[in-house]
């Protein structure tokens, strides 16, 4: 699911993938559900490709937002706007306790925590980071050649 959530440089908030075209493609947003075309020379990242710098191993950002949803019990954040980067450390340190401290800044933080607010907000609480297309491959039983 998290691979049609994007994050579109310069425009607030998450957008859906909703259609594809040749040079472009729709997308709508989380916040207001308004479409706007996305073109090839804007700069587009799927959630489903967003890791989280650890002292071993990047870890997947929807294993960081399982994570949340755990902690948080599938509700809301609630956290105040100008809450303190120490404090956000602390948070994400009680679901990813080996973050790497100094390459996750707490800029990072606050957006993973917004983002995880607004998937909530709207009901994508599917921290999978596999397509649609993917999951019903999934799906499908594999063929086996028995001979009878």
């Amino acid at each position: 699911m998290l691979k049609e959530i994007l994050s579109v440089s310069g425009k607030p908030g998450l957008y859906k993938l909703v259609s594809q075209g040749k040079n472009m493609f729709i997308a709508e947003s989380l916040i207001d559900g308004k479409r706007i075309p996305v073109y090839a020379r804007d700069k587009v990242v799927s959630l489903g490709d967003i890791a989280i710098y650890t002292d071993e191993d990047d870890i997947p950002l929807g294993n960081v937002l399982e994570g949340i949803k755990t902690k948080e019990e599938g509700k809301e954040i609630e956290y105040a706007s100008n809450i303190q980067p120490a404090e956000l450390r602390n948070y994400l340190g009680e679901v990813l306790p080996n973050f790497d401290r100094e390459r996750v800044y707490p800029t990072d933080i606050k957006k993973i925590m917004a983002w995880y607010n607004l998937l909530v907000k709207n009901n994508l609480i599917d921290f999978s980071a596999k397509s649609k297309e993917e999951e019903a491959q999934d799906e499908t039983p594999a063929k086996t050649d028995e001979k009878a």
